[in-house]
């Protein structure tokens, strides 16, 4: 009896644990990022990738897209924002919840609605390409959102590329974030210098947060073990350690949508 109580009490802890939906502790979405694209080799097939960030071409990569020309998925009259997705069958059904999960996450906290796709034109295209990318905000047609399955299933970045297809940039691109970080050019390692890219942003009235899921951490892309990124003017904020959207995050997605 003791032995079947304590195989009982074993199942009901996996059983909650398996539901779980708090937040996996372990490096930042930055890190993780960094992790998975650092040695992707892109295929003739996938786009023009800058870091995380899908481009049609060049001339695309200084220019906010939600700034200049609008990059928005439509409401409806319900006053939700239906974005069609499609997640291909590549994905075993535990990766699949994971990036369900984070779909799923964005429907409690604005009125974005992510729904199986039917017949709709445009729609995201979810699937393990050669690791984490997406375009910025609603391009047409289908549009790749890369989750590969090497690198890129967390909780994290699933949200973080699903923000840069609902049409936000890095937070350390942001058009003020010389106000609020010290690019430290000299460390970063060559050939990366343009994730650091200041865009004209479409900043929503919301301040530069340090916590975003968009932020990168201090050292990423460094070349020489030494900070890309200080804060000012305290030197010692912590930021870049995120592992889900911030409070700002949500704010300024909100404020887009007019949720």
């Amino acid at each position: 009896m003791a032995s079947l109580r304590c195989t009982l009490g074993l199942l009901i802890v996996l059983v909650v644990s398996g539901c779980s939906w708090a937040e996996e502790k372990g490096p930042s979405v930055s890190e993780l990022l960094w992790r998975a694209n650092k040695d992707a080799v892109r295929t003739e097939e996938e786009p023009l990738v800058v870091d995380d960030v899908a481009y049609d071409n060049e001339s695309e990569r200084n220019a906010d897209r939600c700034t200049s020309q609008g990059c928005m998925w439509s409401k409806s009259a319900d006053g939700k924002v239906y974005v069609p997705y499609v997640i291909a069958t590549h994905y075993s059904s535990r990766e699949r919840s994971i990036i369900e999960r984070g779909l799923l996450s964005f429907h409690d906290v604005s009125c974005i609605r992510f729904v199986k796709r039917a017949s709709q034109r445009d729609y995201l295209s979810i699937r393990s390409n050669n690791g984490c990318y997406s375009y910025v905000g609603r391009r047409g047609y289908a549009q790749t959102l890369s989750l590969d399955r090497q690198g890129c299933l967390y909780h994290s970045t699933v949200q973080h590329e699903l923000l840069h297809a609902l049409g936000f940039n890095h937070e350390q691109c942001r058009s003020d974030r010389d106000q609020h970080i010290r690019i430290l050019w000299e460390n970063i390692q060559s050939g990366w210098e343009y994730a650091f890219d200041k865009i004209n942003t479409l900043n929503l009235n919301t301040p530069y947060d340090y916590n975003s899921v968009m932020q990168y951490h201090r050292y990423a892309f460094s070349g020489n073990n030494k900070p890309t990124m200080v804060p000012i003017p305290n030197a010692n904020v912590e930021f870049g350690t995120a592992t889900q959207m911030s409070k700002n995050d949500i704010t300024r997605l909100n404020r887009l949508y007019k949720c």
